[in-house]
Parts: C-alpha cells; sequence; structure tokens
C-alpha cells in the first residue's frame, strides 16, 4: 500500500533517505533548520528544513527493505524529487571493514525481489556525479567505494558457500539501495547510497553489531558526508 505522502507536502528536490523513522528525526535536526514534519503516515517520519547552504533538504524515512523504499521514492518523485542519498547501515562482507567504517556504493548487485520486480538486471550502476561528491565530501571519513549486494533478507540462515558467487566481490551488504536505484533509473532521478557497517562476521560466521552509542556517531558521520555532497551539486 502507498504511504500518502500528501500531495502538497514541501519537500526539497534533494533530500537523504535513512530507513529507520527516529534518524530521520536525529538527522533533520542535525542538518537543518527549522525542520518540519510533512510526512507521519504509517511511520515513516519526514522533514525538510533549511541546510547550511540556504536551500531546502528533505530528510524522509524509507522504512525496511525494498518495498517500502520504492514506494516512498516513488512518492517523493512525484512531489519534485532530483538528487536522493541513501544513509543506511549494512553487514560487511570484506574482511578488512570494521564496524563504523563507511562504505560508498558504485555498483549494487539486485538480489532482492523489488528491484527484480521492476525490471532491474544483476547489477544496477550509481550515479556517478553523486559518487564522486561523496568521496569528496568523506574528507578524513576514511570510505571505500564499491559494490554492494541488496537482499530482501536480514537474518540469513542459508550457508554461507551457498551466497559465494552473489557477494564474491561485494564489500557490503543491506535492504534497500537496489530497489532505490532502479526506481531512480525509471523515474530519471540521481540516486546514490552512503552506508556505515553496523555488522561484522567473524571467521566463524557469528555476527557482531555496533552499540547504541557507536549507531548514533554512525548516522551523524552518515549525515554529515551525504549532506555536504548533496550540497555541493
Amino acid at each position: 500500500m502507498p504511504i500518502h505522502i500528501h500531495p502538497t507536502a514541501t519537500i526539497a528536490p534533494r533530500a537523504l533517505l535513512p530507513g529507520d523513522p527516529g534518524r530521520a528525526l536525529a538527522l533533520a535536526q542535525l542538518l537543518t533548520s527549522e525542520p518540519k514534519m510533512f510526512n507521519h503516515n504509517r511511520g515513516l517520519w519526514g522533514y525538510t528544513g533549511t541546510a547550511a547552504d540556504g536551500e531546502a533538504l528533505t530528510i524522509q524515512s524509507t522504512g525496511m527493505g525494498g518495498p517500502s523504499a520504492a514506494i516512498v521514492l516513488e512518492e517523493l518523485c512525484d512531489l519534485g524529487l532530483r538528487h536522493a542519498i541513501r544513509v543506511g547501515t549494512c553487514g560487511a562482507l570484506h574482511p578488512e571493514l570494521a564496524l563504523g567504517d563507511l562504505v560508498i556504493a558504485d555498483v549494487a548487485l539486485a538480489c532482492d525481489g523489488t528491484s527484480r520486480a521492476l525490471g532491474a538486471g544483476d547489477r544496477l550502476v550509481v550515479d556517478a556525479a553523486l559518487v564522486d561528491a561523496l568521496r569528496a565530501a568523506a574528507g578524513d571519513h576514511a570510505a571505500r567505494v564499491g559494490t554492494i549486494v541488496s537482499s530482501d533478507l536480514f537474518y540469513d540462515a542459508r550457508p554461507a558457500g551457498t551466497r559465494a558467487t552473489e557477494r564474491a566481490s561485494a564489500l557490503a551488504i543491506e535492504m534497500e539501495a537496489a530497489a532505490l536505484l532502479r526506481v531512480g533509473e525509471l523515474r530519471g532521478v540521481a540516486v546514490a547510497c552512503l552506508l556505515a557497517v553496523s555488522d561484522v562476521f567473524d571467521e566463524e560466521g557469528a555476527r557482531h553489531r555496533l552499540d547504541g552509542d557507536g549507531l548514533v556517531r554512525a548516522a551523524e558521520r552518515l549525515g554529515e558526508v551525504a549532506a555536504a555532497a548533496l550540497l555541493s551539486r
């Protein structure tokens, strides 16, 4: 079902797209002045405020997974969105990634149902100009650029060997990027993806997660870098 963002809602032509509604509120307070909520339907909070360059910036939560994210982006496109960056968390697949590290996606492997249902192929290429802007904005925040996997599953009990082919070249795995990128392709909207590593796996396959304080700090870095990238456009 659609979320029904009100057709007269005030949104900016540029937006950050966190999954978590609480993170949307925190980023709106951190990155904009006088943010105003324009959406609360289905618990997917959205805000528009004034960014550091004096222009409007929208921050809209997408919820979990491709179906929810695709609906949100479609409705934002209807309201005039032109540039969007997903800001979220991911699980590390590359052994050198550590908790809290930043990942800039330049390709997303479509291992999810939503992007495939929308006609995506195996790989979705991220808007190159936004990738370059994120790389420049990351500055002192060391960020690795590369391929990510989008999956419908967060808890995946399959043996690691059954996932080897689809993940062999990927840095990290998450749930929404491929759907957002495919909607962006279809709607002519530039979309990118900046992630923070919230989960790593040891040699035995056990998951280790970022604690609450670490997640807050990671979300702030994500917002600051992504906002700077959008402001440079």
